[in-house]
């Protein structure tokens, strides 16, 4: 396990994944890891993948879900080896072991206070590939989220587990209102903390948008975890819900409170083949594959920060004069030091 500390913040990173196991600031806990992650029971099974036995934090899918070959869900990048080429006390570089497609994968990590700063770039390679940062957040009860524009909502044509979703399949709406099962209408703003269900959502970024973000507030935490992303490279941001809906192993209905937000270059969860062809992103005018051959930057960051008192709702993100600020709909503003280049204009 790889170690990373900052003025209160501290990271492990994971070679074996390449995924994070811990994410702390100032003693609060932000990404989650799996209950079953540390079971000798679940690490010495056959269970599907070596990723979703040691499913943790954030891990950079590539492709996002299923591939159209022979690669494990998520592909090998959240499945195998990373090779550490430079470690510090608050960065390190790592190379993927195994190519994808011929293409090459590196990744740098760096944490500075209460920001951690991803980028992973890849090099060569043939083919198309759909790639997503896969962040997930736990809440003992529940919480808010915030957007950047967003061009329209979309659910994929099939549930994450049939007969224990929320959400009506195959929805593409203009806002963020997506119907239920049940003929009611849901707010993507809230977290569904009442309902044991898996679900998926897809959010296509506004056109023109140069700074994608969500800020999510935790009830309980009492903080506000915001993510970061340069849409023109990921232009949809994913949210997976898990709240209890899989009563298989080793989910066993444990699995419970966590969101992923999944900002990515794909078209849901339908995988590689799905992302290639006809599907409701690319209609909405969003790319959903990349071509490989040439080199892709992909820039990720998050910020963990206390929520400040009355704050509900986040109506503005910007990196400027080298801060990420925050505004609320009230008005009142909160920044914290961040590096004024690592978006690209």
């Amino acid at each position: 396990m790889i170690e990373l500390e900052s003025a209160g913040s501290r990271l492990l990173i994971d070679p074996e994944v390449g995924n994070y196991p811990l994410w702390e600031v100032g003693g609060r806990s932000i990404l989650h890891a799996a209950p079953w992650r540390d079971e000798p029971d679940v690490q010495a099974s056959d269970l599907e993948t070596k990723g979703l036995r040691r499913l943790a934090g954030d891990l950079f899918c590539m492709p996002f879900c299923a591939d159209d070959g022979d690669a494990p869900l998520h592909g090998w990048p959240a499945n195998s080896e990373w090779r550490v080429i430079e470690a510090t006390d608050r960065h390190a570089d790592l190379r993927l072991v195994r190519d994808v497609k011929g293409a090459e994968v590196t990744k740098r990590v760096r944490i500075e206070g209460p920001v951690f700063y991803q980028v992973h770039e890849i090099a060569g390679g043939a083919g198309e590939i759909t790639f997503a940062h896969h962040p997930m957040a736990r809440m003992a009860a529940g919480g808010r989220l915030s957007f950047s524009a967003k061009r329209a909502a979309v659910t994929d044509p099939k549930p994450q587990y049939a007969g224990h979703n929320l959400w009506v399949p195959g929805q593409v709406v203009p806002d963020l209102r997506l119907a239920c099962e049940d003929g009611s209408m849901w707010d993507l703003h809230e977290y569904p903390a009442g309902h044991a269900v898996e679900d998926f959502a897809i959010l296509v970024e506004a056109h023109g948008s140069t700074l994608g973000w969500t800020v999510l507030m935790r009830n309980a935490e009492d903080d506000m975890v915001v993510v970061l992303k340069d849409p023109r490279v990921l232009p949809v941001t994913m949210l997976w819900i898990s709240n209890g809906g899989r009563d298989f192993a080793p989910w066993n209905n444990r699995h419970t409170g966590v969101i992923g937000i999944e900002d990515g270059l794909a078209s849901g969860a339908l995988g590689l083949a799905h992302a290639k062809g006809e599907n409701p992103v690319k209609s909405l005018g969003a790319p959903t594959t990349a071509p490989l051959g040439g080199r892709h930057v992909v820039r990720h960051a998050m910020i963990a920060l206390p929520r400040p008192p009355g704050w509900s709702r986040v109506t503005g993100v910007a990196v400027e004069n080298g801060e990420a600020v925050l505004t609320e709909a009230g008005g009142d503003r909160v920044s914290v030091p961040f590096d004024a280049d690592f978006f690209p204009d």
